[in-house]
């Protein structure tokens, strides 16, 4: 229940650009892991580990990420990060999902692997302020909510639910906030 709290809020505060959102988003992922874990869904518990890391990026970045060490503003996804985030993503969806196959009792390996792969992907979007990183997110979810009612997680299918309603938020803030980017890098 603490986690389906911390995450909601977690949601909202990335929505609202509150530099808050990072270390409830820390909290919020250290019990989740234990709930993936024990649920069989061993990419979305390993996921929480690299959450850890990027949310602690994400932090430093919102603060010092912007053009001489300021803070940073919502911009644009440039080309260029779009064709790497492409690759990044289907290259790890196709890793994953060999690995989970193979390497684990999974039963659902090519979905976890692909909201895998779309959670991180966003994730750093969300660390460099990329006001697209909300489509993401959105794809992710319409994923995660079926996956998690069949695995029997419904009050984290419900969680799902929440989220997607506060990403359509976060995507309209963020690009109303949005500044385009001028660079191709």
């Amino acid at each position: 229940m603490f986690g389906f709290l911390t995450g909601a809020l977690n949601v909202w505060l990335v929505a609202r650009q509150r530099i808050s959102n990072w270390p409830v988003g820390i909290l919020n992922v250290a019990l989740l892991m234990l709930v993936f874990w024990t649920s069989g869904l061993y990419a979305d518990a390993g996921l929480q580990i690299l959450y850890v890391v990027l949310g602690l990026y994400g932090w430093w970045s919102w603060l010092y990420g912007g053009q001489d060490r300021s803070r940073l503003q919502v911009a644009d996804t440039s080309p260029r990060e779009w064709v790497a985030l492409a690759v990044a993503g289907i290259t790890l969806t196709a890793a994953l999902t060999l690995f989970l196959d193979r390497a684990t009792d999974s039963t659902v390996p090519f979905p976890d692997a692909v909201t895998t792969a779309l959670s991180l992907l966003a994730t750093y979007g969300q660390t460099r302020k990329r006001w697209e990183s909300w489509w993401l997110w959105i794809a992710a979810d319409l994923i995660y909510i079926p996956l998690y009612a069949y695995k029997g997680l419904y009050l984290t299918a419900g969680l799902y639910l929440i989220f997607l309603t506060l990403c359509v938020f976060g995507l309209q803030q963020w690009r109303a906030a949005r500044r385009p980017s001028l660079a191709i890098a």
